[in-house]
């Protein structure tokens, strides 16, 4: 297993988190972020905020337009891993950024640099061409930036699926369900067993599940499916929503809602 899941409770997945930078206001995501660090949480997915995804439901959608009304961009986010990444003991963040909304006009390379620079501890592109992976691949390389690679369960091809296992260096993300984030799969997570076992034959990165992972139990089933880890999204910025719409602690209430997850950071092994 790679870095990102080293330190698994026994008997259950590692735990990624996902949030968009600037919802809460960055302010405020520095202390949420170290909270998620002293209650075990392995991975913080990290997007760059960028409107109209097609890949997200309502909940991350709003969630992107508020992070974007608070002036959130590319420079305030890789600032912001700068400053808080050498305060983290375990928690490793992978930031997320749209091709077209964030990267596009920038230098790939310089802005793969960049990232590095920053302190990132991987890299996932949304939405990046297929023409452009090869120059990707090699500027992630050279840069030494782990990235995040994506496929489907039962949607994509089986040579997407060899490419994402292949050229995986943070973690492979296996989405459980083709469609839009907050969405399970109609048969549960232990169906994804045979994805799981077939992708695990052709990469070492550790393999994780996401889309519609909300409950303990939950979690627990992407564990028995063979996965190594699980991505929780729009329930975790739901509970963000929440607090801002009520005027509550966000930091008290994500640490409520992590705890429901997983057992205490004494129980990690």
């Amino acid at each position: 297993m790679g870095e990102f899941f080293t330190q698994r409770r026994a008997g259950e997945p590692g735990l990624a988190l996902f949030l968009n930078a600037g919802d809460p206001p960055l302010a405020a995501l520095t202390d949420v972020v170290l909270m998620l660090d002293e209650c075990g949480v392995d991975c913080l997915e990290l997007a760059v905020p960028f409107p109209d995804s097609v890949t997200d439901g309502p909940v991350i959608r709003r969630s992107a337009q508020r992070a974007l009304a608070n002036g959130v961009g590319l420079d305030e986010v890789l600032t912001f891993i700068a400053t808080v990444g050498p305060q983290l003991r375990r928690l490793r963040i992978a930031l997320l950024a749209d091709w077209s909304h964030t990267l596009k006009h920038r230098s790939l390379a310089t802005v793969v640099g960049e990232i590095a620079d920053s302190g990132a501890d991987g890299l996932l592109v949304h939405a990046l061409p297929p023409r452009l992976r090869a120059d990707y691949y090699a500027a992630t390389a050279a840069a030494r930036l782990p990235i995040v690679t994506t496929c489907y369960h039962n949607n994509s091809t089986a040579e997407v699926m060899a490419e994402a296992a292949a050229h995986a260096s943070a973690y492979l993300y296996l989405v459980a369900r083709y469609g839009r984030s907050g969405s399970a799969p109609s048969g549960g997570y232990t169906g994804l067993a045979d994805t799981v076992a077939t992708l695990r034959a052709h990469t070492t990165a550790p393999i994780a599940v996401g889309f519609g992972v909300r409950t303990r139990e939950d979690v627990l089933a992407v564990g028995s499916c063979g996965a190594d880890a699980a991505i929780v999204g729009s329930a975790v910025v739901a509970q963000v929503e929440n607090a801002v719409t009520d005027g509550a602690d966000v930091v008290a209430g994500l640490r409520g809602f992590v705890g429901s997850l997983h057992p205490s950071a004494e129980t990690l092994t």
